[in-house]
């Protein structure tokens, strides 16, 4: 075997529309791939799981595998369960080799998708109107302040007039509360942005939360501005995360992982042993640490 397969790795969604949107950006990417062999594969809620597809891939002639991670930024899933799945497989399967990937973080490319999602839902006034960024959520501070920078440089590249960062789950403020409070800034109009890259539960949650605000609110124009989904500049992030991995060692950025540097009120993380957490619903939904060189991500040892 010397063939190098590609596979995008979901999160997984309860939700079939959700699926959908991922394979159709799959699709796309797949489209550059000049006939490398390519996959998808899903954490839980969907299939196939992570470990079905690089079976697949590894029966189909590929030695190697680079793994691209699907999600915006490195919380739990990229920190810990993508690693986890990548180093069970090769424990599994001696002289396959998986590369994992780098998540899609903080980029140029995403954010001008992120300003043409928004400038679609508002083309004007923008001095006289109020973004709000919501993200998904997680219980690492690292992964949760990236949603404020974005909404930070957002608000001053589009000359908004002020922006608020709002969270669907899990981190504070949740959608409700940070709309309730934009609502009493003053402004006459406010767009909401998920910045996430495809629908589901949480994205159709947040657009429920502003339609109930609105109606709380009716002298306000609240406008639901789209999500990243399929966006060219969001194929050109994952095909550039492809290349990354094919050529170089990629490595996040850990200054503030929890997992590795003790930070505020998540001293108890520091060493936390790496371990999968989609046992129970691998596999399940819509479609029916051991010592290893680890995919070049110095901090799935936390153990060490």
């Amino acid at each position: 075997m010397s063939e190098t397969a590609v596979l995008l790795c979901g999160h997984g969604s309860r939700d079939p529309e959700a699926i959908a949107e991922f394979e159709e950006a799959a699709a796309k990417l797949r489209a550059r791939l000049a006939g490398r062999d390519f996959a998808t594969g899903y954490l839980e809620f969907a299939r196939p799981t992570i470990g079905e597809a690089l079976a697949e891939l590894t029966a189909r002639g590929a030695a190697r595998t680079l793994a691209i991670p699907g999600m915006l930024f490195a919380a739990s899933h990229v920190k810990n369960d993508l690693p986890w799945e990548m180093n069970s497989f090769m424990a599994a399967n001696p002289g396959v080799d998986v590369r994992l990937g780098r998540d899609l973080a903080i980029d140029p490319r995403l954010l001008a998708a992120a300003a043409d999602r928004i400038a679609a839902a508002a083309p004007d006034r923008r001095a006289e109107t109020l973004l709000v960024v919501v993200g998904r959520g997680t219980n690492d501070p690292d992964a949760n302040s990236n949603i404020a920078k974005i909404a930070r440089m957002l608000w001053e590249g589009m000359g908004f007039g002020w922006a608020e960062a709002a969270f669907s789950g899990v981190a504070h403020p949740r959608v409700d509360a940070a709309l309730d409070r934009a609502a009493r800034l003053g402004f006459r109009r406010i767009v909401v942005f998920p910045y996430f890259l495809f629908t589901g539960v949480l994205v159709k949650r947040i657009y429920a939360e502003t339609d109930k605000t609105a109606a709380r609110f009716p002298g306000i124009e609240f406008v639901k501005a789209g999500y990243l989904r399929d966006h060219e500049r969001v194929i050109d992030a994952f095909f550039d995360r492809i290349a990354e991995c094919d050529e170089s060692e990629p490595a996040m950025n850990c200054q503030l992982c929890k997992y590795r540097t003790q930070i505020v009120g998540y001293e108890d993380a520091v060493g936390t042993p790496q371990q999968g957490h989609h046992h129970h619903v691998r596999g399940a939904g819509v479609a029916d640490a051991h010592d290893h060189r680890h995919p070049h991500h110095h901090h799935h040892h936390h153990d060490r």
